[in-house]
């Protein structure tokens, strides 16, 4: 039993990583798409690796999948508004021609996600000045995107200045729930502060994307006794699909059903393709919901 006002993807960072391009460079974006048909999911988010418009819709449209979203790096701190909006009309120009429902934001000022620095002690802060710079930016690029047919959603995200509960929370308070949305981060939000259902239900009216990402505790613990970098942590492991994991998705399922949500869920796990085969997690996945939330979780 599923909702038919939720749409289930699979991420592409499974097979092909934006942040460490060389790794899973074989897979292409045939193959990628395949798997995502045979793993039985409706559509993915695009990867920087994504030909244009005009190519992808027609691989999309032979296998009758959908485009969810993608990332956008927002510099909103560092560059202004003036400068980040150039890009980002046309990031959801872009999304408009594949029919995308969401552009993912993440603030990149000062982020540490993509650089040697330990994830889990050396996190960015953002003055006071530049929460006001970063919250009146937001507001401003959210009604960009409406232009476009699109919601602006958040990604809280691990080695930003906007991890944590307390800082979504501020975000939140200090932007225009009619503009700017969030994208729910089960993974992110658990590493970040072992706890992954408050930020649910105190933000579930501000939620309007999903990313079901599960955690190994095990090789957690490992990469915080290591003092791992964002990168080395999903490298060894940290990262993994549903049903391979800690994380109960049942009871966030549930609490997606109980307030009528309507958007995608999409499957991301940040993992090593040479490790772990990404249409052998797929299929995890998929096994994952249709055993565990579509036959306990009731409509």
């Amino acid at each position: 039993m599923s909702n038919q006002d939720i749409l289930w993807g699979i991420a592409p960072i499974g097979w092909r990583n934006d942040d460490i391009p060389e790794i899973g460079a074989e897979n292409t974006l045939q193959h990628l798409l395949s798997d995502i048909v045979v793993a039985g999911f409706q559509g993915t988010e695009v990867g920087g690796f994504f030909p244009e418009a005009k190519v992808l819709n027609k691989e999309l449209s032979l296998r009758n999948l959908k485009i969810a979203g993608q990332w956008f790096s927002s510099f909103l701190i560092r560059d202004g508004l003036e400068e980040v909006a150039k890009d980002f009309h046309k990031h959801c120009a872009n999304l408009q021609q594949v029919n995308a429902a969401v552009a993912v934001v993440s603030e990149q000022t000062y982020s540490i996600q993509g650089t040697k620095k330990n994830v889990f002690t050396d996190k960015p802060y953002f003055t006071d000045e530049e929460w006001n710079t970063l919250c009146q930016g937001l507001n401003e690029l959210g009604k960009i995107a409406e232009q476009y047919d699109l919601h602006l959603v958040f990604h809280h995200h691990m080695g930003t200045g906007v991890q944590t509960l307390e800082e979504i929370d501020r975000l939140l308070e200090n932007t225009d729930p009619n503009h700017v949305h969030l994208l729910y981060d089960t993974g992110h939000i658990y590493v970040s502060d072992n706890d992954y259902m408050t930020l649910l239900k105190k933000h579930m009216n501000r939620i309007k994307h999903v990313h079901f990402k599960d955690v190994r505790p095990n090789k957690l613990e490992e990469c915080k006794a290591a003092g791992n970098s964002f990168l080395d942590s999903f490298l060894d492991g940290m990262f993994t699909v549903p049903g391979d994991g800690c994380i109960d998705f049942t009871e966030v399922y549930q609490t997606l059903l109980d307030h009528n949500y309507k958007g995608w869920i999409v499957i991301e796990a940040e993992q090593d393709p040479a490790k772990a085969h990404p249409l052998e997690y797929a299929l995890i996945a998929r096994k994952y919901i249709d055993e565990k939330l579509f036959q306990k979780v009731t409509v």
